[in-house]
Order: structure tokens, then C-alpha cells, then sequence
């Protein structure tokens, strides 16, 4: 068991679920841009170029396989992430090459559809206004988050491991505060890193139990920033890291490390190995992303007047607010609130400590089949798995997605063990594999965190629809 609560020191911020939000509206924002591009290159070459030229049905499938191809581009490249270090330069030199990429795309589209009346030369005008167009949309985007993170949001929290080498490197981090990154320590037995930076960062010797320091703080990151390199001090770090889901990251242009989940990432404009525990599949997790998007979308607009019903007989059967709010656990133990349609009396948590002993699950969740508490609509909430609906809300902005571990309360991750933590390294979801087990009730705590840890490691976008759709008949047929 963790010596010392982990939820006890978490702020209750919310940065690291809004910031997946606000990507989810930016990549919709952009997909606007390239829209307004394409059908600004076509009102142009009508106009000026081509008088004579008739737009036809191949320029509307022109243009749906020209915002398909963006989004793809967009989502399986680091184009599509609003970078933190990046300089103007790159930025466009990036949006060169996958515009010339997309332009490859859409002209092997008009060729092989055999679109007679879309010339070449449109084609190559439109992809030239989409990226002056693009360009700029980015530009501004970069400059107004340049401004956010300069102003404290958006963090990425991180431990640098560092030595009188590491000074530079750290100098840049804390003066750049458009990065967004925020060091919570530094361990280092340097007199001169502690000399500097001790008044204004906690500076802990290496001997510190790195555990502790996880456990009692939210840590996205931990940059092994030495001159040399302890083979055992990096594998016990990418150990206790991997072991809870935190981002290891080395700077150096070698590694011992094997038989790890290692990519290639840059920070600074220098290279990092970087260490992941999150499945890193481009296409799935494009598509995931996707999914999770649009679906709780549409999902909130068309069932937008069962919500309302619902709401309705609530308050009919029962005195209460229409929604349960109550804070969970998110992604690396952010807190969140987590929304229901309300299924017990209003003062369902005061009569839970009478009746905790009553408690039909092991572990630190409380479960009881016929629980006092339920209301009549209640029940028939849970039964349908209706109460759930309001948990899109949740997907859309980017604090949950449709399959993952579901989302546990602050009192639980305070009893979990060391292993059980790696269940926060992705978000939590509205249905996971356990749900859709027949005697999902009778599965015993250990089996459901094992479960959850056997997902993210063999997470396939595949898996998920299989989840997803499993649940839909689970509900159905739920007795």
C-alpha cells in the first residue's frame, strides 16, 4: 500500500483534461481553416483564372478528400500538435512538406477518379492557399499559447535529474516560461544546481526516495539530464515510472535501456529518448481520437430531448438535483468532475457510512446490489445503463474517452497499491472490458485492476469497438 496518501496533496486542477479539450477544439477549428481554404480557391480560380470552368460534383468530392487527407496528415505527424519549442521557421517548413504531401494525394485522387473537368492547376492553387491560409491560422495559435503557458496554464509538470552539466539546459526551461513546463524538483547532489536554483526550486539530493515524491505529487515527466550516465539509477527511474504511467525522458544521444517502449522526441531542439507507457499506434489512437469526438457530439445533440425526458421524471420521482457531480480521477491523477444523471435520494453520501458494512465487493469500492439508496427511476437507470449518458459531456471536452479504466474516486486511489497507480496513465472511459463480463459484479478488485492494466497493454483501436459494442448488447440483455 502507498505510505502516504497520493490524493491528499492533488490540486484540484483541471489543466491536464482541458488541454486535451482544447486540442479536440483547435483540430476542429482547423478543419474549419482548411475548408474556408478550399472553398476560397475554388471561388478564386472561378473568377479570375477560369471564368469559363463549371464546378461540378468532382470539386465537392475533391474537396471531402482534400479535408480527409488534411485531418490525416494533421493527426499521424507532430504537425498536428501546437508546439511548445518549436521556432516560426519550423512551423512553416513543417507545413511545407505535408503540404506537398497532401497535394500528392489529391492530384493521385483526381487521376485515378478520372476527374475531367478538375484541372491540375487548381489543384496546385488550392493546396497553395490552404497552406498560406493554415500557415497563419498556426501562426496565431502559437503566439496565443505561447501567451497561455507563459501565464502559468497548460503545464507540463517535471523532475530533472541533473548535475553542473544539466545548468544550461534547466537555465532555458525556467527563463522560455512559453514552454509551459514546470519543474516540481530537481534531485541533484550539485552544489552549484542547488546554489543556484535552490531558492526558487526544491532541490533534493539523489539519495530521495523518488517514489515518495511521486506519490505525493502530480509529475507528468522525469528528465534524466546528466552528463553521464548511471545504468542502474535509469533503469530503477524508468521502473518506478513505468510501474505508475509517467513519461521518462532522456537527453542523450544513446541508451542502455532495452526491450522498452522508447521513441525519439526532441525538446529544446536537442534529441531525447523518450519513455512511454500509453500504446503510441498513430493511426489507432487518430482514430480513437475520432471516435471519441464525434461520437459524444452527435451522441449530445440527437439525444438531447431523452435528456430533457429523463431530467423531467427525475425531478418527478424524486427531490434532488437532476445531475450527480462528483470528482474523480483522471489522467495521472488530475481531478475531474464526473457527470450522471442522479439514480439515488439527495442525501445518498451521508448514508453511506451506515452502510459500508453492507459493502459486496472487495477492495476500496463500495458496491451493494440492492442498495436503499436507489430511487425507483433509479433503477431502471442503472439497469439501461441511462444513468451514464451524461459521462459524454465528459468525452467531449476531453476528460474522458468512450473505453478506458473507469474514472475512481479520490478515496479509492488513496488505497490502491503501487501497481494499481499504472491504471491513471490513460484516460479514464465511459465502459471498460470488465463491464462487459455477465458477472461483471462478482469480479473481485484485484481481477478489475489487472483487467484495466491488461488494456492499456494491448490496447488495438479494434479492441475498443469490440468493447464499445459489447456494451450496447451487455445493456440489453443485463437482467
Amino acid at each position: 500500500m502507498i505510505s502516504r496518501s497520493l490524493t491528499n496533496k492533488l490540486t484540484s486542477i483541471y489543466l491536464g483534461n482541458k488541454a486535451e479539450g482544447r486540442k479536440r477544439y483547435l483540430f476542429m477549428l482547423e478543419l474549419l481553416f482548411i475548408a474556408f481554404a478550399y472553398l476560397l480557391s475554388v471561388e478564386i480560380w472561378s473568377k479570375f483564372f477560369n471564368p469559363d470552368v463549371k464546378v461540378s460534383s468532382e470539386y465537392i468530392i475533391l474537396g471531402l478528400i482534400y479535408m480527409i487527407s488534411w485531418a490525416l496528415i494533421l493527426k499521424l505527424t507532430i504537425v498536428a500538435k501546437v508546439p511548445r519549442t518549436q521556432r516560426y521557421r519550423n512551423i512553416l517548413f513543417n507545413f511545407v512538406r505535408i503540404s506537398f504531401v497532401q497535394l500528392i494525394v489529391v492530384l493521385m485522387a483526381k487521376y485515378l477518379l478520372d476527374f475531367a473537368h478538375v484541372s491540375a492547376k487548381f489543384v496546385m492553387f488550392s493546396a497553395f492557399i490552404n497552406l498560406v491560409v493554415i500557415v497563419n491560422v498556426r501562426l496565431i495559435l502559437f503566439k496565443i499559447f505561447k501567451k497561455y503557458r507563459a501565464s502559468g496554464y497548460d503545464l507540463r509538470k517535471a523532475i530533472i535529474f541533473a548535475n553542473a552539466f544539466s545548468d544550461e539546459f534547466i537555465e532555458r526551461i525556467t527563463s522560455e516560461k512559453e514552454w509551459g513546463f514546470q519543474i516540481v524538483k530537481i534531485v541533484s547532489n550539485s552544489r552549484l544546481i542547488r546554489e543556484k536554483y535552490g531558492d526558487s526550486i526544491p532541490v533534493v539530493p539523489e539519495s530521495t526516495d523518488i517514489k515518495k515524491i511521486l506519490d505525493e505529487e502530480i509529475v507528468d515527466e522525469i528528465i534524466y539530464s546528466k552528463s553521464s550516465i548511471n545504468q542502474k539509477q535509469i533503469h530503477d527511474l524508468v521502473e518506478v515510472c513505468n510501474e505508475i504511467g509517467v513519461i521518462f525522458r532522456l537527453q542523450s544521444h544513446f541508451s542502455p535501456l532495452e526491450t522498452l517502449k522508447l521513441q525519439l522526441n526532441a525538446l529544446n531542439n536537442s534529441s531525447q529518448l523518450t519513455l512511454t507507457d500509453t500504446p503510441e499506434n498513430s493511426i489507432s489512437l487518430f482514430l480513437k481520437y475520432l471516435s471519441d469526438l464525434y461520437f459524444s457530439f452527435f451522441i449530445m445533440l440527437f439525444l438531447s430531448p431523452l435528456f430533457l425526458l429523463i431530467g423531467i421524471i427525475i425531478k418527478l420521482d424524486s427531490k434532488g438535483p437532476v445531475f450527480f457531480r462528483q470528482e474523480r480521477v483522471g489522467l495521472r491523477g488530475r481531478k475531474f468532475i464526473l457527470f450522471k444523471f442522479r439514480t439515488m435520494v439527495e442525501d445518498a453520501e451521508a448514508r453511506l457510512e451506515n452502510l459500508k458494512d453492507k459493502n459486496e465487493v472487495d477492495g476500496p469500492v463500495f458496491k451493494m446490489k440492492k442498495d436503499p439508496r436507489v430511487t425507483r427511476f433509479g433503477k431502471f437507470l442503472r439497469k439501461t445503463g441511462l444513468d451514464e449518458l451524461p459521462q459524454f459531456y465528459n468525452v467531449l471536452i476531453g476528460e474522458m474517452s468512450l473505453v478506458g479504466p473507469r474514472p475512481p474516486l479520490a478515496s479509492e486511489v488513496e488505497q490502491y497499491e503501487r501497481w494499481q497507480l499504472r491504471r491513471l496513465s490513460v484516460k479514464p472511459g465511459i465502459t471498460c472490458t470488465w463491464q462487459i463480463l455477465q458477472n461483471r459484479n462478482k469480479v473481485n478488485f484485484e481481477s478489475w485492476m489487472k483487467m484495466d492494466l491488461q488494456y492499456i497493454d494491448t490496447w488495438t483501436f479494434g479492441k475498443d469497438l469490440k468493447v464499445f459494442f459489447k456494451t450496447i448488447k451487455t445493456l440489453f440483455t443485463a437482467s
